[in-house]
């Protein structure tokens, strides 16, 4: 698999920056949609896709208001509202969390295995939680930044279909909203998640760059932490979806970086990425649910067609490169 090294982040997102301007204002790409849904005929199951590219302004939306169960794609809300709580000071990245025998959980990732109690820092939950979808650090993260303030946060983004309900492989806690059992870990629709990614993508954390604080090294501050975000997406353990035919030999050329988070349940396959391009960047967000296909394979149906979509995405904006 094709990584990408850290070094590069600082130049992407200097041209994320450029390229989020008044020029590049919203419209639909008809051609591209049809042939998306083209690809999508036959599937067993529904999709909701949402695309932007930076560049062009152009976007793809099917169903894309429809609200859908997150899986674990979520988890990109509580890494949003870990930066937003380091910029203000609140926490810090080297702050140290606790791994108890209690807060180990079933499912992704690794944590579950170690032994305990054991200490690591919140950058290390973070990372676990993006780049092997860790549930245990995802929980680990959600006790520390908040789960009503996560969601605060969200609301105050106006992502209105956008919810974190719960810990990971826990019970609800609390009144719950009335759909919550529909949706399980979390909601959202792939334009509002796609809304997320995007500003990760651009480094848009609030504040315009000109009024961000700037690091003892002499980087604007917001940049080191949106950096540090994008290497934990771009070290993303799970490939077969999104990436699955940008990386390696036979990748279309001009792919520089690929960031990315899933999330999968049985009938749920999910995958939301940023994919930088020697043209500019793309914003590609896909949902699939109540998929006939539920076995966990690298073949499973949704993965694959996710997969292809993606392919078709970039064969439409990124050809030529």
């Amino acid at each position: 698999m094709l990584r990408f090294r850290f070094a590069l982040l600082p130049a992407l997102l200097i041209a994320a920056f450029a390229l989020t301007g008044p020029a590049a204002a919203a419209q639909n790409d008809t051609a591209l949609t049809a042939a998306l849904q083209s690809t999508i005929a036959g599937f067993q199951g529904h999709v909701s896709l949402y695309a932007h590219d930076l560049a062009t302004g152009k976007t793809v939306a099917i169903d894309a208001d429809q609200p859908v169960p997150t899986a674990s794609v979520i988890k990109l809300a509580i890494l949003y509202e870990a930066l937003e709580q380091i910029r203000a000071g609140r926490i810090h990245f080297d702050d140290r969390l606790a791994v108890r025998r209690q807060d180990q959980v079933s499912g992704s990732g690794v944590l579950l295995f170690f032994d305990t109690p054991m200490s690591i820092t919140l950058k290390d939950a973070l990372t676990l939680m993006i780049a092997l979808s860790d549930n245990t650090a995802a929980n680990l993260s959600m006790d520390y930044v908040g789960i009503k303030n996560v969601d605060d946060r969200l609301v105050a983004l106006g992502l209105k279909n956008t919810w974190l309900y719960k810990k990971v492989e826990q019970p609800a806690d609390g009144p719950m909203p009335a759909d919550q059992k529909q949706f399980g870990l979390g909601k959202t629709t792939a334009r509002e998640m796609a809304a997320l990614m995007e500003r990760f993508a651009t480094c848009n954390l609030g504040l315009p760059p000109a009024l961000a604080p700037t690091s003892a090294a002499g980087i604007p501050a917001d940049q080191a932490l949106c950096a540090a975000a994008q290497h934990m997406l771009q070290v993303q353990f799970y490939r077969d979806s999104i990436p699955r035919y940008l990386e390696g030999a036979d990748a279309p050329k001009g792919i520089t970086a690929i960031a990315n988070k899933t999330g999968s349940l049985n009938h749920v396959r999910n995958d939301v990425g940023v994919i930088t391009t020697k043209q500019g960047t793309i914003v590609l967000s896909e949902f699939t649910r109540d998929n006939a296909d539920t076995s966990w394979t690298a073949d499973n149906q949704a993965e694959v067609l996710m997969a292809r979509l993606a392919k078709v995405v970039i064969a439409a904006w990124a050809s030529g490169n």
